[in-house]
């Protein structure tokens, strides 16, 4: 079956497979995003080492896996959860941003290839989020929107300047001419990206105080950035649902 080996894991998604088992989606620290059969999770008969609660969407364990490069499949020996969140499961607000970080993180990871740097920002915002206020949750989904991009190859330049203040989505980059084309966000919004591309910890985006049109405005413009990169990109399913609960 495969190699133990000890590694920390985020639960990306979770499908039913069979009467009683689990195929779950785990992106982890030591070999990016994996595929894990787990046999029998789902029957009134408790398993001694992974339970049900456990896989839910969000969490971060702690894993012993079976590697095998040549499976598909892999599976899990061990699974403990080195720790609780206190709010993201039963705050819907926050309950909502989670999804829509991951719904993004799924279209954006298109190989199984390990990339820990990755992994420690997925699971920084995810803690973050658990703990973060009203203004830190709602400017969340645009910080993590516009920091994502820079792990796969695509990025928004911080060169931001008075003279630089248009944002060409086209080049990535804030210009100081105008483009032929529509793909630009102009000054004043141009300022607020440049706000969101400097901010280095969650607790920053607390001053960054932006109304609700102005966030979904700026959201939907990064994510046709996302559009011009990765094919095809498709709808964000989880768009609707924060664009009505963050309200602030």
């Amino acid at each position: 079956m495969g190699k133990p080996y000890q590694t920390r894991g985020i639960i990306i998604r979770s499908v039913k497979y069979g009467e009683t088992s689990l195929v779950v989606s785990i992106f982890t620290s030591l070999f990016g995003l994996q595929q894990y059969m787990v046999k029998g999770v789902r029957s009134s008969k408790k398993s001694a080492s992974i339970s049900h609660g456990q896989l839910q969407i969000g969490n971060i364990l702690d894993l012993v896996v079976l590697h095998n490069e040549k499976n598909t499949l892999q599976y899990i020996k061990e699974c403990k959860q080195p720790f609780y969140y206190e709010h993201l499961f039963v705050d819907v607000t926050k309950n909502a941003v989670m999804l829509f970080m991951i719904e993004l993180l799924q279209k954006c990871i298109k190989q199984p290839d390990p990339a820990p740097d990755l992994y420690d920002f997925i699971e920084d915002i995810m803690r973050g989020l658990d703990k973060a206020s009203a203004t830190q949750t709602a400017n969340l989904p645009l910080f993590f929107t516009i920091q994502l991009s820079h792990f796969f190859g695509f990025r928004l330049m911080d060169n931001y300047s008075e003279t630089n203040n248009l944002l060409d989505l086209h080049e990535g980059k804030f210009v100081s001419v105008l483009p032929i084309h529509q793909m630009v966000i102009s000054y004043p919004k141009s300022e607020y990206i440049s706000h969101f591309l400097r901010v280095l910890q969650i607790a920053e985006l607390e001053d960054i105080k932006m109304n609700k049109q102005l966030r979904n405005e700026l959201l939907d413009r990064c994510l046709q950035f996302y559009e011009l990169h990765l094919s095809p990109f498709g709808l964000m399913r989880s768009l609707p649902v924060i664009r009505v609960l963050l309200d602030n």
